[in-house]
């Protein structure tokens, strides 16, 4: 097991020390280094999957904590000559150096610039070349999430002009091509085409292929590698086209995968996260609220039951992160479309606990409920960007925020649309029939206005599915005879399974209470 090896447990040596008061010489490698590359390098080319997840996700952290909190690991042309200079293994040893300078330090300009470089070389190496290798997917998906979080960091960074120096803004002419826009969704896109991991799954549904059941690796000795790049990139476009507001595309590129099965996306936490915190935002946005709650409801009871198995995990603070913004994401569905039906009692009463006042404000719909809209909106929200290239004429202005402020406007502003509707469904949830005449009175307006609004009543509580079906969000819904409005009120299915696994669970709790007492 890759725990055994010298360079995991091994105390520092008295050069490692010394390397660390001398400060960083990226030319100088630990023995501990050493022995990682060369074992690291060994069973990639042995393809024991095992073993590299276990020196990628354990050893790597270990060896980073304690030799390179706050330096960079050294360079690839200093470990180039322990791993026969091999190609493919330096592209990856720079990927890895790369995210932990993103991770533990910040970079500057020229190395943002140096990773999309390497990106490239590494891409262009598994798309046009035959791969024989077979990594984790916790390696393959990191590879696609750091991807996209280095595209959104570019953008953010290329976006703040003001206090650029000449020497920076230089750079960004001469290199203007580095994390374009097109360049990122080209690969992304490339990898789903030339992997045809949309062909694979339809092929599993019939039966013809065996990719979610042997979590995408190939045992016929084959390579992963392609396969699971084009899957995860899936996942990646729906992550960038919500970073640029398109939520329909990024829904659409996420199609092939069923996310009302477990798949291969479920296989690596970050990306199940990822994929739900997503899908879920984009249906918020296009006013598909019960299919939101639905998928953030089941997320948030897969966490609250698994998030103790991930406390050592690298990514455990990103969980409890993602964790806290679907909570926020969900009390504005609910606030916006009350089905608390779908959602489990475990989960509502974490969310009363968390938001269960701040809910009970945001049905006013008054200034104060407004401003708690946009408080949610604004901690849940992705860090939207704005991909085009800045103008380089003066006087220099930051344009970071113009996306997000963009994203929010249209958010607030339907929003502002719910509240009419609210009086509206107040008075439905009150009556069974009501006449038109009556329910105007009550509203103090007129018939033909009345009418408009109970039309976008009807507007707003439904939308278009992914299918292009109309789907109705509405708990109460009604509909119009002769003059008279004869509402229609979806009874909630009482549901006792989750009460009786919570008690079961107590019970199991004290009795393992009373076996650990010894009776004298």
């Amino acid at each position: 097991m890759a725990a055994n090896y010298d360079y995991d447990e091994a105390p520092a040596t008295y050069d490692d020390a010394n390397r660390q008061d001398l400060g960083y010489d990226p030319n100088f490698v630990p023995d501990s280094v050493k022995s990682f590359v060369v074992h690291l390098y060994r069973h990639i080319r042995e393809k024991n999957v095992y073993e590299i997840h276990q020196m990628y996700e354990i050893s790597f952290q270990t060896l980073s904590d304690r030799l390179f909190k706050d330096t960079p690991w050294p360079s690839v042309d200093a470990v180039a000559h322990y791993v026969d200079n091999d190609q493919v293994f330096c592209l990856l040893y720079r990927e890895m150096w790369f995210r932990h300078l993103y991770a533990r330090l910040s970079p500057t300009l020229k190395q943002r610039i140096d990773s999309w470089d390497n990106y490239c070389s590494l891409f262009q190496v598994v798309l046009h070349r035959v791969v024989n290798m077979q990594l984790p997917n916790q390696w393959l998906w990191d590879m696609v999430d750091e991807f996209v979080y280095q595209f959104q960091s570019f953008c953010q960074y290329r976006a703040k002009m003001k206090n650029k120096t000449e020497q920076e803004i230089v750079l960004l002419r001469q290199f203007d091509q580095a994390w374009n826009v097109y360049g990122v969704l080209n690969y992304l896109q490339a990898f789903v085409e030339k992997s045809n991991i949309i062909q694979i799954l339809e092929q599993e549904k019939e039966g013809l292929e065996q990719f979610t059941a042997t979590d995408g690796y190939d045992y016929s000795g084959g390579s992963n590698v392609l396969k699971v790049l084009g899957y995860f990139s899936m996942v990646g476009l729906l992550r960038v086209h919500c970073l640029l507001g398109d939520y329909q595309t990024g829904l659409k590129c996420l199609l092939p995968i069923d996310i009302s099965q477990q798949g291969v996306y479920t296989s690596v936490i970050g990306s199940h996260i990822t994929t739900i915190y997503h899908y879920g935002f984009a249906n918020l946005m296009m006013r598909r609220y019960v299919e939101a709650i639905r998928e953030f409801n089941k997320m948030l009871l897969y966490i609250y039951k698994t998030k103790q198995y991930h406390q050592k995990s690298p990514q455990y603070e990103q969980i409890l992160k993602k964790n806290e913004q679907m909570y926020a994401l969900l009390a504005i569905c609910l606030s916006l479309c009350p089905q608390t039906k779908l959602v489990e009692e475990t989960v509502n009463s974490q969310l009363r606990e968390k938001y269960g006042e701040k809910m009970a404000r945001m049905q006013r719909y008054d200034d104060e409920a407004f401003a708690i809209y946009d408080e949610l909106f604004s901690y849940a929200c992705p860090k939207f960007i704005t991909p085009s290239a800045p103008s380089f004429e003066e006087p220099l202005v930051n344009y970071n925020q113009d996306a997000y402020r963009l994203q929010l406007k249209l958010f607030l502003h339907e929003v502002k649309q719910q509240q009419l509707l609210s009086g509206v469904r107040t008075f439905l949830k009150v009556y069974s029939t009501i006449s038109l005449g009556k329910l105007a009175n009550y509203m103090e307006v007129d018939e033909p206005t009345l009418r408009t609004i109970l039309f976008s009543y009807k507007h707003k509580t439904h939308a278009v599915d992914s299918d292009g079906k109309i789907i109705s969000n509405a708990d109460v819904d009604f509909y119009i005879d002769d003059d008279m409005i004869h509402v229609v009120e979806s009874k909630p299915v009482k549901r006792f399974g989750d009460y009786f696994l919570r008690q079961i669970v107590k019970l199991e709790g004290v009795i393992n209470d009373m076996d650990r007492i010894c009776l004298e």
